[in-house]
């Protein structure tokens, strides 16, 4: 750990903290995304920020051609926006959240490599004292060009083939009760064969920060998620997992795929092999 780095990560750059962000409002070339719903951006915001609200915008098909038509749309989206390729982007929610993390996930999927994410998000940039505005400007369109790093997310057939690979790991990021089925919401319940669990909201302190480096470590590796292992985190929709994903990142772990597809996928295609653990 350093003074630049308190929390001891291996890319700390990924994390940016509200007074790093602030150094950076008079860059024309940020684009800060607030994922929060409308009505808290209207409320609110930092300074700068233009709204995208990506919950809900999923893929519960991970074959070729829909996941395709599914980066095409969250491209154009993101051009919608006055969002280029060529921007510094920061994903702000109200917390450190998953609706956040699943934005940075998309775009280092898109192959973009300078994407960040708010520590604390929103929360935490009021809580600094920092200024916000209700002001919003009508952003130009412009064209989000991307380059593909399809290393970056799994499909249901690269989870089909990490079951009891001893170099992959599968994690579970939902609740505990929808790791053993009693929270079902999909056509079945239960998990995938060979995946540990371990909540998402474990990533984070109480205030809605990410925890420390040594934390987190010490979380993961209990769990035999080792960074000599491929990681594939899975949820319910691919926001949960998108959170393990970036922190894992975060800490310097050089294989890690979303499976984007989720529960959602996986519990309801009736090919794919089930689960239920015991409690």
């Amino acid at each position: 750990m350093t003074a630049s780095d308190p929390k001891g990560y291996t890319n700390p750059q990924l994390l940016w903290t509200p007074a790093q962000l602030h150094e950076q409002l008079g860059d024309p070339n940020l684009r800060i995304i607030d994922v929060r719903p409308g009505e808290h951006f209207a409320m609110g915001h930092i300074p700068g920020a233009r709204h995208f609200d990506i919950y809900g915008i999923n893929t519960y098909d991970t074959d070729d051609a829909p996941l395709t038509s599914f980066i095409k749309m969250w491209a154009f989206l993101l051009g919608r926006r006055g969002v280029s390729f060529e921007n510094t982007i920061v994903f702000c929610g109200e917390i450190a959240g998953q609706t956040s993390a699943r934005g940075f996930w998309f775009l280092e999927y898109f192959g973009h490599k300078d994407t960040h994410l708010l520590d604390g998000g929103y929360t935490a940039w009021v809580r600094a004292g920092l200024p916000v505005t209700r002001d919003a400007e009508v952003p130009k369109t412009t064209s989000f060009k991307y380059g593909l790093r399809h290393e970056r997310v799994a499909t249901y057939k690269d989870v089909l083939a990490a079951i009891d690979d001893s170099d992959k790991c599968i994690l579970d990021t939902r609740s505990k009760k929808e790791f053993l089925g009693t929270d079902r919401r999909a056509a079945r319940g239960g998990a995938v064969p060979s995946a540990v669990h371990q909540e998402w909201l474990a990533h984070l302190t109480p205030e809605g920060e990410i925890k420390s480096a040594v934390q987190l470590r010490t979380q993961f590796e209990v769990l035999g998620i080792t960074p000599d292992k491929e990681i594939i985190p899975y949820c319910n929709t691919g926001y949960r997992s998108a959170h393990a994903y970036f922190v894992l990142r975060l800490l310097g772990y050089p294989r890690v795929r979303n499976y984007v597809g989720s529960w959602q996928e996986w519990g309801n295609r009736a090919e794919l092999p089930v689960v239920v653990p015991q409690q």
